[in-house]
């Protein structure tokens, strides 16, 4: 009990030593919000919209498909403020993120609900955690196969949103494996947990939204303009759209932990600052996302004050604090060393087994 309650004195002075030193950087400013995603997702659908009506395969198109694919990424990583929102906070926002993407891209705020408990010192780095795997401390194939599941994470989407929704109101039982299976946002396949009953009818105004979409793009598909061309041309865009955000996620972490609770420090030092600042660094890691580590040791922190924090921290801290253990000079340094961790595990399964025998 000693040794417990030892353990949770450190983690909350860890947590005390940086957030008095960042009052003032604190509060978030919506206006920075709506302008920064209001102006990102504009752009973005002017650039969708050039990809689907350029001539194909010429360099416009193309083009027009990767600057696309990461101004939708960058107005999708917008989800991961939503998300650390307090109860009531900017909800016209949200509403404005659900309606310009989450529900065309058919990936509404709320699924990614279950990312609060990526910040836990119960689930982090556990099985139980979405948004974990331990890549560094499993053979290379599974690295291979965490991006594997990129290609098919937009037909998954289309699966649960246009047919699997809707049905699941006439099925309790189709409802509650879509509840538990099918209803979070992660990147650890292995992920089972049953979808929060205070976020319901949330999820469920959103299923409809989402149908609703879905309906009338079928309808311009059979009697309007869009042809069965053009979903195959929508998966490949929000395919690399999706991909750019998994690449970016293997940076995130470390991935070399054995499922084991971690304490805050670790869970810190486990969460990597990208410091250097490269034109990857800036397209790889938008809103705020290079400063991971900051972000796991103050959540709340709102993404426009993340790079003036972590500059007052790096220099105030105590020389022993965690913080100063997270921060890495480029993404490849990161990419690096968890695929050195990877060979050096490749005969070892041990640890991945824990995940696939899931939470």
């Amino acid at each position: 009990m000693t040794s417990k309650n030892s353990t949770a004195t450190d983690d909350r002075l860890t947590v005390q030593q940086a957030r008095q030193l960042v009052p003032d950087l604190l509060t978030r400013r919506g206006w920075i919000y709506w302008l920064d995603f209001t102006l990102t997702a504009i752009l973005s659908w002017l650039l969708v919209a050039v990809y689907f009506t350029a001539e194909p395969w010429s360099p416009i198109q193309l083009l027009a498909m990767l600057l696309a694919a990461i101004g939708l990424f960058r107005a999708g990583t917008f989800i991961h403020e939503i998300v650390h929102f307090r109860r009531g906070e900017m909800v016209p926002f949200k509403w404005a993120w659900n309606l310009l993407l989450g529900f065309p891209i058919l990936s509404p705020w709320v699924i990614y609900s279950n990312h609060i408990g990526h910040h836990t010192q119960q689930h982090y780095g556990t099985p139980g955690d979405g948004e974990y795997l331990p890549l560094a401390a499993a053979p290379p194939v599974e690295t291979i196969k965490y991006l594997g599941q990129v290609p098919v994470l937009p037909p998954l989407a289309l699966i649960r949103f246009g047919i699997l929704g809707p049905l699941s109101h006439l099925s309790p039982k189709l409802r509650e494996w879509l509840l538990t299976r099918a209803s979070a946002a992660v990147t650890n396949p292995y992920y089972r947990k049953r979808f929060s009953a205070r976020l319901e009818p949330e999820l469920t105004r959103s299923e409809w939204f989402c149908f609703g979409w879905v309906a009338v793009l079928l309808g311009l598909t059979l009697f309007g303009p869009v042809r069965p061309i053009h979903w195959l041309m929508a998966w490949a865009l929000l395919s690399l759209t999706v991909g750019l955000n998994w690449v970016r996620n293997l940076a995130a972490h470390g991935y070399g932990h054995d499922g084991s609770p971690l304490r805050k420090a670790d869970q810190i030092a486990d969460s990597f600052n990208i410091t250097g600042q490269t034109w990857l660094t800036i397209w790889l890691f938008p809103v705020g996302l290079r400063y991971h580590g900051l972000h796991h040791l103050l959540p709340d922190l709102p993404y426009h004050q993340l790079g003036r924090a972590h500059k007052r921290l790096a220099g105030r801290l105590p020389p022993d604090h965690p913080y100063h253990r997270c921060s890495r000079k480029s993404y490849f340094t990161v990419i690096g060393d968890l695929l050195a961790g990877a060979w050096r595990n490749r005969q070892r399964r041990g640890v991945i087994t824990r995940w696939q025998a899931g939470n």
